[in-house]
């Protein structure tokens, strides 16, 4: 049954040490704040799952929080290196990590298999492509009816997923509008979701047919962050913050810059602080 949680609650409930964790979200609302409450809980040898690892994964590597990351592509988007993952990757600092990579066809076919309930994926792909040399988990299956060499990949099944979405009814039932990526498919493979919310409304009755809805039997705990995928962007209420992306690129490159930034801006602060942080974002968007 779906509960109405402060985020500190929603997490410490949901994620705990060890865990294979997505925080979903494609260029678009980015579950920025559910990652931030993760750190400042300070949970240990995650395996962070993610499409397109971004600045949220960055922080959390540098944090020392990952033993694993599963992805298709790691980047400040727009930017360029994420530096604390590559000081983890190629350094060891400040823990080394185990890295698995895929296409984004890859993850999202995974995805899909992990909420249909089964053990892997298989799809056309990877052709004259190195990745499967170096990541073993991607095999080869012949079609047993046209005998077609095809890709195949295990499912990704993780023990709880974050999204952030628009809004959340009284009933604990969640609307994503926009660019929707991978969140619905990381939800219903998860055996936990935890999603944070622009707003609650009475119903959305009064929205047209064709939305994605994430029925409350899906979904374990549901916290109001307005603001809370800041720096990224939620369709219909704010802009995306460009220049955070910008800053982040120099932050990231120093480990004591670093470790002072997270420290003032996120160990030091809550969930209540994200709606002042898109105050400035909300006329733009």
């Amino acid at each position: 049954m779906v509960k109405f949680l402060p985020l500190k609650q929603a997490v410490a409930e949901n994620l705990n040490d060890g865990d294979a964790v997505a925080f979903e979200g494609f260029t678009h609302l980015i579950p920025t704040a559910a990652a931030h409450e993760a750190i400042r809980q300070g949970f240990r040898d995650l395996t962070l799952i993610r499409m397109t690892p971004d600045l949220i994964y960055d922080q959390m590597i540098g944090m020392g929080m990952a033993k694993k990351i599963v992805f298709s592509y790691v980047g400040n988007p727009g930017v360029g290196l994420l530096r604390r993952a590559r000081d983890a990757i190629e350094n060891g600092f400040p823990r080394s990590i185990e890295i698995e990579e895929h296409s984004h066809a890859g993850m999202a076919n995974a995805y899909e298999a992990g909420a249909a309930g089964l053990p892997c994926a298989v799809f056309r792909g990877y052709r004259g492509a190195g990745l499967a040399a170096v990541n073993p988990n991607i095999k080869s299956v012949t079609c047993p009816f046209t005998g077609e060499v095809l890709a195949a990949v295990p499912s990704i099944r993780p023990d709880v997923t974050f999204i952030h979405a628009q809004k959340a009814d009284r009933n604990g039932n969640v609307l994503v509008e926009g660019i929707i990526g991978i969140q619905k498919e990381a939800v219903l493979a998860a055996k936990r979701a935890v999603v944070t919310v622009e707003e609650v409304v009475d119903n959305f009755d009064d929205l047209h047919p064709n939305l994605t809805v994430l029925p409350r039997w899906t979904i374990a705990a549901i916290s109001v962050v307005p603001g809370g995928s800041h720096p990224s962007y939620a369709h219909g209420y704010y802009a995306r913050d460009n220049a955070a992306y910008l800053e982040w690129d120099e932050i990231a490159a120093d480990r004591e810059k670093f470790q002072a930034w997270m420290q003032a801006n996120v160990i030091e602060k809550s969930a209540d602080d994200f709606a002042a942080r898109v105050e400035h974002l909300r006329k733009a968007a």
